[in-house]
């Protein structure tokens, strides 16, 4: 079995991100960047004519890609040379494209703006929701994956063992993190976004893998559902059926159902069982 493709770098995340605007729109030019330093540097181009974006780089509150920044909402002019609503300091680059009509759409993670993608027309064009609508899916998209590499990265940070043994405190924090990507993970409608975040679990899982008791008998072989994954964790923390179906956004007969199957397919009599039993499998930290 081959090991797991590693996470593509945040200039390849935008890289992405910039086709698949030129791909979703009716936009032939689209660009954009993240935030380095206070400034966002554009590393994507695709469509262009010429090469006058290269090198573009834009700061907070300047030009169109600024004020949607500071806005936290998307920003559009049909007539970008004489637009009286933006500043002009970057007519050099998109004048220079000819380019007339200018959408851009802010990169927000946690209220704050992390960059900025453009899409662009040497036409004037007149923009509406069917347009701007899946833009703002592509913006959004690469917020949720940046949100959640930073939740990831803090929480490795945090619960990262520091010797052989994982003492109780971090143990706990691992079985804390791993519950709270879960419910994450149910909130992310993107795949390739869950199938990166269940690569993390994966990780936690091992991390912990010193702390389950020695197995007494043959190693147990169990696949547990997503959600039954997600309600064994959250029981694993000792919360009630009512908060998990509060985490999780489930009904409370839900939870019961899906804590029924994960004991039944654990051969579990109580909760308390199945999540000791889970853990000798490796399924929960």
């Amino acid at each position: 079995m081959s090991s797991p493709a590693p996470a593509e770098s945040e200039a390849e995340l935008v890289a992405n991100a910039v086709r698949e605007l030129a791909r979703r729109t009716r936009f032939p030019v689209a660009f954009g960047g993240l935030i380095e330093e206070g400034v966002v540097s554009v590393t994507s181009i695709v469509g262009a004519r010429t090469r006058s974006l290269d090198g573009l780089r834009v700061r907070p509150e300047r030009g169109l890609g600024g004020r949607a920044m500071m806005e936290l909402r998307p920003r559009m002019t049909s007539d970008y040379g004489s637009s009286r609503q933006i500043t002009h300091d970057y007519d050099v680059f998109v004048l220079g494209e000819g380019l007339r009509t200018l959408l851009a759409l802010p990169i927000v993670v946690q209220g704050r703006s992390r960059g900025v993608l453009y899409a662009g027309a040497w036409n004037q064009e007149q923009v509406g929701g069917v347009t701007t609508a899946p833009a703002m899916q592509v913006a959004q998209s690469v917020a949720d994956e940046l949100r959640i590499r930073d939740e990831v990265q803090r929480r490795l940070q945090t619960a990262a063992p520091t010797a052989p043994t994982v003492a109780p405190r971090q143990r706990e924090e691992l079985r804390e993190s791993f519950a709270e990507l879960r419910s994450i993970a149910a909130s992310v409608d993107d795949v390739e976004l869950r199938a990166r975040l269940a690569q993390v679990e994966r990780r936690l899982v091992t991390l912990a893998g010193d702390t389950a008791p020695p197995a007494t008998g043959p190693v147990l072989t169990v696949h547990l559902s997503p959600r039954e994954t997600d309600v064994l964790a959250c029981a694993a923390l000792g919360s009630t059926n009512a908060e998990i179906a509060a985490q999780l956004g489930l009904r409370e007969g839900t939870v019961k159902a899906y804590l029924g199957t994960a004991m039944s397919k654990l051969d579990a009599s109580t909760r308390h069982a199945a999540v000791t039993k889970a853990r000798r499998a490796g399924v929960l930290p």
